[in-house]
Parts: C-alpha cells; sequence; structure tokens
C-alpha cells in the first residue's frame, strides 16, 4: 500500500470497488511539517479552489477524491514544491495529515490523476468561469488590465517547436508564447497559449479582447457612450509590441476600448518649460518625483491613399539621465497623473512573471505528450523565413560599409601618396558596396517567390512538427493562479502590521509561515479544527501571525469535506 498507508479497511475498499474516495478524518497530531500552509486554506476557497469541480471534472473510483487533489496541489504550489516528482522526496505521512488521510498519493499516481483529469475534463472552462468570477467579484481591478507575453522556452528534442525571442534571455528560442492579462497589481485574470505566434495584435483582437467584452462587468452602456464621447468601455495597457496606430483606432472607432502603450517614434523633445513637478504615490505605496508634461499628437499615416491617423494623448516625462519618455493613450478622460501611473505600474506584470517563474515555476513542463497540430494552422512559410534571414544579414553589412565608405576622408596634410590611398580605399569599399547590392536584390526577387504565409498542410514533412499538449499544464497553471492570488490576499493583511518600508518581506514571510511546523488539534465536541503554529524566528514575525491568525479565524472556514471549524492560533 505504500509508506505511512495505514488506513487498510478505506483502501482494501477503494480496491474491490466497495468505496468511492475516502473520508478525510483528522486526529491530534504534534510536529507536524508545513502546517502553516493550512493557513492559506481560507483564501484557496474564496478563491475558488474547489467551486464547481464537481461540474468540470470526474475520477475514477479510488481512493482519493477531487478536493484531495487540488488541495493537494495548491498546498504543494505554495510551499515551493514545484514538480509532482518532488513528492518522491516528501515523508507522505506527514503530508496526509494536512488532508486528514493516512498518506498523499505517490508521484506516479498523482501524474495519472492530473493525465486523468486533463483529459477527461475541462480546464479551460473551468479556468475561464473562474476568471469571470474574479472579475465579478472585484470589478473595480478589470478597468484597467494589462496584456503582455512570455515565451515558455522547451529544451526537449522530441519536436522542432518554431523559435520566438526571448528578451529575459536575449537570444531566439524553440518554446511557446504565452499572452498573460492581469490587474494593476499583477494578480493573474487569464492567459491564452500560442504555439505560432501570430503577435500580440492578433492576438487581442481575436481572442482576448473579445473575451473580455463578455466577462468584465459594469461596462458602460450605449447610451452613456453616446452622451460622453471620451468615455471608454475599459482599458488595454501593452508594451511597444502593441504600438499600431491602425489597431488603436480600430478598437476606439469601433469598440471605444482605449489602449495606452510607449510611442515607437516620438519626435523632437519638448522645451522643459512645459513640464512640471509631481510627487506621486504608486499602487504599490512607493512614492517618486516626476516631471510631466502632455499634448495632442497625430500618429499614423495621412494620405489620400492611406487615412489610418488617429488623434492621441502624448504624455512624456524626463527621466533621471534627462531623456525623455513618451507615452501614446485613447484614453481620454483620465487625468494626466493617473494615465501615468497606469503605465508606470505595468511593472507589476514583469514582476509577476519573475515570481512565478522563480517561485510556482510556470514555465516548467506537466509532461511531455505531443498532439497534432491543425492542418488549417496559418503560419509563416519557412522558405520565406530563410531568405528573408538572408536578407536582413546582407542588407546589415551593406549599411556597415556605406557608414565606411562615408566616413572615409584625407585627413591633414593633402600629399601624393595619401591620395593614392584613399582613392584604392574607397574603390575597394564602392566595389564591394556594389557587389553587396547586386546580391541584395537578387535575394530581394528570390523572396517574391514565396508567400510569407502558408498552412500547416502545405508545409513538406522536413518542416512539420507536433505541438505540446496543453491541457495538463492549463490544469496545474490554473490552480497555481489560485495559489498566488490567494497569496497576494494573505499578503495584503500582513502589510496591514508591517511599514510600508517593508511591504518586499510581506511575501517571504508568507513563505516561511507556509514552511513552519506546527500541531492539529481535533474538538469532537465543538467540531473544530485547531492548527496550532509554532513560533517563527523573531517577536514581530509573530505579532504578524498573531494578527494574521485573528483575520482567518473571523472567516470560520470549515475544512471541505467536513464539520470542522478552522481555528488558527500560535502555541502559547
Amino acid at each position: 500500500m505504500g509508506m505511512g498507508a495505514t488506513n487498510t479497511l478505506e483502501r482494501l475498499g477503494t480496491s474491490i470497488g466497495n468505496l468511492n474516495g475516502a473520508v478525510s478524518q483528522f486526529k491530534d497530531c504534534m510536529d507536524v511539517p508545513n502546517v502553516g500552509v493550512l493557513l492559506a486554506l481560507p483564501a484557496l476557497l474564496s478563491q475558488g479552489l474547489l467551486r464547481n469541480i464537481d461540474s468540470y471534472f470526474k475520477l475514477s473510483k479510488g481512493y482519493y477524491t477531487l478536493p484531495h487533489i487540488f488541495l493537494l496541489m495548491a498546498f504543494m504550489a505554495l510551499s515551493r514544491l514545484k514538480f509532482i516528482e518532488d513528492l518522491k522526496y516528501i515523508t507522505p505521512g506527514e503530508w496526509g495529515k494536512l488532508l486528514g488521510l493516512d498518506r498523499v498519493p505517490e508521484a506516479r499516481t498523482m501524474r495519472n490523476k492530473v493525465r486523468h483529469l486533463s483529459d477527461n475534463g475541462k480546464p479551460k472552462e473551468w479556468s475561464a468561469a473562474l476568471c469571470k468570477e474574479w472579475m465579478a467579484h472585484t470589478p473595480n481591478e478589470t478597468g484597467v488590465l494589462y496584456v503582455d507575453g512570455h515565451v515558455r522556452v522547451y529544451h526537449g528534442d522530441q519536436t522542432k517547436l518554431p523559435r520566438h525571442y526571448v528578451s529575459r534571455d536575449k537570444l531566439c528560442a524553440r518554446g511557446t508564447v504565452d499572452y498573460w492579462v492581469n490587474a494593476m497589481d499583477g494578480k493573474p485574470f487569464f492567459y491564452v497559449s500560442k504555439t505560432i505566434d501570430p503577435g500580440l495584435i492578433e492576438v487581442l483582437e481575436n481572442e482576448i479582447i473579445p473575451r473580455l467584452e463578455k466577462d468584465i462587468p459594469n461596462q458602460p452602456t450605449e447610451e452613456e457612450l453616446k452622451s460622453n464621447p471620451y468615455l471608454s468601455r475599459f482599458i488595454i495597457i501593452v508594451d511597444r509590441e502593441g504600438y499600431s496606430p491602425e489597431f488603436m483606432g480600430r478598437l476606439w472607432r469601433d469598440k471605444r476600448i482605449s489602449v495606452q502603450t510607449y510611442h515607437k517614434f516620438p519626435k523632437d523633445c519638448w522645451d522643459e518649460e512645459e513640464f512640471f513637478n509631481k510627487t506621486v504615490e504608486m499602487p504599490s505605496g512607493n512614492v517618486i518625483s516626476l516631471k510631466l508634461a502632455e499634448r495632442g499628437s497625430c500618429i499614423g499615416k495621412m494620405t489620400k491613399r492611406d487615412n489610418s491617423s488617429i488623434w492621441v494623448r502624448e504624455l512624456r516625462n524626463i527621466k533621471n539621465n534627462g531623456t525623455q519618455g513618451s507615452i501614446i493613450s485613447t484614453c481620454f478622460n483620465a487625468d494626466l497623473i493617473h494615465s501615468f501611473v497606469m503605465m508606470k505600474s505595468r511593472w507589476s506584470q514583469e514582476n509577476f512573471f519573475k515570481y512565478a517563474v522563480r517561485e510556482y515555476n510556470i514555465d516548467r513542463l506537466v509532461n511531455y505528450d505531443l498532439e497534432e497540430m491543425s492542418d488549417t494552422t496559418k503560419l509563416v512559410n519557412p522558405k520565406y523565413r530563410a531568405v528573408d534571414s538572408e536578407i536582413r544579414k546582407i542588407r546589415s553589412q551593406l549599411n556597415r560599409k556605406k557608414a565606411l565608405f562615408g566616413a572615409e576622408s584625407l585627413k591633414g596634410e593633402i600629399e601624393t601618396k595619401k591620395i593614392k590611398k584613399y582613392e584604392e580605399r574607397k574603390s575597394e569599399l564602392l566595389e564591394e558596396i556594389n557587389q553587396l547590392q547586386v546580391e541584395l536584390d537578387k535575394k530581394v526577387q528570390e523572396r517574391k517567390g514565396y508567400p510569407k504565409h502558408v498552412i500547416f498542410n502545405d508545409l513538406s514533412e522536413e518542416h512539420k512538427f507536433q505541438q505540446l499538449k496543453s491541457a495538463s499544464k492549463h490544469l496545474i497553471d490554473t490552480i497555481k493562479m489560485i495559489s498566488y492570488r490567494s497569496e497576494t490576499a494573505m499578503a495584503s493583511i500582513v502589510k496591514e502590521c508591517i511599514p510600508a518600508s517593508k511591504y518586499g518581506i510581506a511575501r517571504v514571510l508568507l513563505t516561511e509561515i507556509y514552511a513552519t511546523e506546527g500541531d492539529i488539534l481535533v474538538n469532537e465536541e465543538n467540531k473544530t479544527l485547531t492548527v496550532r503554529l509554532h513560533h517563527l524566528a523573531n517577536k514581530s514575525s509573530d505579532e504578524v501571525v498573531r494578527h494574521l491568525c485573528k483575520e482567518l479565524n473571523e472567516t470560520e472556514t470549515i475544512y471541505p469535506n467536513t464539520e470542522y471549524r478552522m481555528i488558527y492560533e500560535l502555541v502559547s
């Protein structure tokens, strides 16, 4: 039955099909490792960890139930057990006490459960339902949303996925691109995964914005939009990849959705007299001093053939090095300070990527299963891409030679020998420039012979590939999102009793709490389950734990599928 398996009768009953799922039975236990993770239970349940899971997932008859599996995966995420294989290196009986069981499943059983839930369940539908609930419960967080892509690098060799540029590594690597949608404080709502990346703008228009139009609550009515020509439904904030006057114009004119991004092609610097000094408090609590200015600008093409121009707000600030940062926005009813704060807070999403990769390992593959690509999938023609790459190299060489040709000049006293060498160098450079120009023209003509995009079915066998199965990954990522959001909610409670200058240690302290030992005490008469946490490293940390326990006790949380009310306290 495995190490720590003491519940013989129920395990035997499930093995012969007479029992479907063990019942959580808690007993008094002392010095239980990682018992502090039970303090996250109220937050996990409030974020929807077990909400309607029976409607989306089904498990075959066995010892472990759906709540057991989902709670274990959330506890593992919060305890920084980043892989299912980490179950091989923990004490199964001690972790079983957190679930009211004799032991937790072994790694192989857990992998099979996750695969079964992903194949027979509906991870994406469950995630979408949770996202809609999150937005409905926090409508003030949905008015401004950040969208950005994150490349998940694939290091395997089972298939040759397309290459994507990984900005954090400054190189191109094989992998998939996940486009995340986050709130201003960095909390994630959902993501869209793409094996073949069509670009941020196309993903926004075709998948993300149609979904947001349905899910975001309290959007202005048509009458309100007509009465106020500057009112927008909601605001999308993106990086420079989302810069497109045509795209911003379409969203504003057709859907009344505002877009804010960095200006890719700012013009001359503005006079410093236009800027004013302002002290601004960021959502994180930091106070910064800024020099800001604003103008109206017309961006895009404005010709007889192409009138894709749009009038936008252009916001500028003077940085510490004296340069001027430029932001463009179609959010016309927000003041200058708020608009700049929204853009500056975009780093909350970058911080989320960094933290989630380091602490929750969102880039990790759950399994190595593959599936076939759709034959109608549109992608860049490999032959076009190869010739285009050669054109870029030749054009780069040509520009360098032209720069050298222009920089070549006579210096000092003009002598016959100098003139001769000067003419020879100029002649050599000119000959090289002409050769590169001829080669470039040939490659440009060759590129015209290939269509830029083809469908997957038209690719030759050497260029075809398979994609990674995403169902299991989406299930695990959704549970990690719930865990992160729960940790964020708990961090907001922790911040109530620490100075603003130490807000950065809130999550560090929570990680310490999750790993702390403690006691589990059962009171059958009052139907309570007391989690008594051991002392932390210092008195100030203990005070934080006492405050956290007080707030959690007011929730009166019932442990799932039991009658026990949770009570949290610190040992005397």
